[in-house]
């Protein structure tokens, strides 16, 4: 009995070990390689001159932004937009690494620690890198000037709708393979909803792909992610989601070093090539976590930029007239005389505030 008992709690300390090294380890190991990969591909994309060759100077819905313009005229044309590609390239490595230790040696510890399976990570992984690719493919047709878009790019309809398929696809796989018919609402418990798990899902990454306007500011769209991907990182540990917390928490090691070069004054911009994959790999992060109802609160930021630019269409629309100075509203702020590093450090620490809040909501919610 004494030997079963030891036996037991060596187990449990081996277990706990190699979750705290899957998800705080890999982590620091992300941030570590992007910081030593960052500087080798921002030199690139600096001989490459991989920036918009003119600013824009027209919204998507056809209308003139002089304002946003004079604002950003000589950042647009001087930075590199493909920055967001050392963050999914990161973790592409970082997965790879650990699920090649893990199946190509006979060690106990690494197999423990590859947090690569079916039911956890295999959607979010994959998710990530396929919308990323659309992201790239965007970002260098506006780098050629080419595309159908404002200043070039993939035109939004098209990218909508190729987000639209990733969607469509990871709502099956939800609802077919990992049966997933019920959704938890804190303070109401589980709420069966069947078939409408598809169209939720779907809407939910349609709306988290509108808030890709964050990206505007030097460091912006890096600071917000990192605490949104925190959040559901400590959503997801908390409830023993190890696999799913290690890969929140290699995408924050590498949103970290991202955020490393890109604070104001910044190397290079996110661009699509980044954030469309961190929209999308979040949407299945936050219904795998069943935490997808404190999504507007851990994501308040984003869902305020969305808010932003939708009153200002349907405004200049109906109204005739604006509601802010130029949307999304961090450019509104920018416009009213801010300086840019003042609009990045206090939607931080909004950004933070609420995924502290939302993170205590899902977890005493339970």
């Amino acid at each position: 009995n004494h030997f079963f008992v030891a036996h037991v709690f060596i187990m449990d300390e081996f277990n706990t070990i190699t979750s705290v090294i899957k998800v705080f380890g890999l982590s620091g190991f992300s941030f570590i390689l992007a910081v030593f990969l960052t500087p080798f591909f921002t030199h690139w994309m600096y001989v490459k001159k991989l920036w918009r060759k003119n600013v824009r100077e027209r919204s998507p819905d056809g209308s003139k932004t002089p304002l946003f313009a004079a604002l950003h005229k000589d950042r647009e044309t001087s930075i590199p937009r493909l920055g967001g590609v050392i963050i999914w390239v990161t973790v592409l490595l970082v997965s790879l690494f650990v699920w090649a230790l893990a199946s190509y040696t006979d060690s106990v510890f690494w197999d423990k620690v590859n947090f690569i399976s079916r039911n956890q990570t295999w959607l979010p992984l994959f998710t990530l890198i396929a919308a990323s690719l659309i992201g790239l493919a965007d970002d260098l047709l506006q780098v050629w000037g080419k595309g159908g878009y404002v200043a070039g790019g993939i035109k939004f309809r098209h990218r909508l709708f190729l987000v639209f398929l990733i969607a469509a696809a990871g709502a099956w796989w939800f609802y077919a393979k990992l049966g997933w018919e019920t959704i938890y609402i804190p303070g109401f418990g589980d709420v069966f909803i069947g078939a409408w798990m598809i169209p939720l899902f779907v809407a939910t990454m349609l709306l988290l792909f509108s808030s890709s306007v964050v990206d505007g500011i030097d460091g912006l769209a890096g600071g917000v992610f990192g605490s949104i991907f925190a959040a559901y990182g400590g959503i997801a540990f908390f409830r023993g989601h190890i696999d799913i917390a290690a890969f929140t928490g290699i995408v924050l090691g590498a949103l970290l070093a991202f955020l490393w070069f890109n604070i104001p004054p910044a190397r290079f911009y996110m661009g699509e090539s980044g954030i469309l994959g961190l929209t999308t790999s979040l949407t299945v992060i936050a219904f795998l976590t069943d935490s997808v109802f404190v999504l507007p609160i851990i994501g308040f930021v984003l869902m305020l930029e969305v808010a932003s630019v939708l009153i200002q269409f349907a405004s200049k629309r109906w109204r005739k007239k604006k509601v802010f100075l130029i949307a999304p509203i961090h450019h509104h702020f920018e416009a009213k005389g801010w300086p840019s590093y003042k609009v990045t450090m206090r939607f931080w620490i909004i950004s933070v505030v609420c995924a502290i809040i939302g993170l205590a909501i899902a977890l005493i919610g339970r």
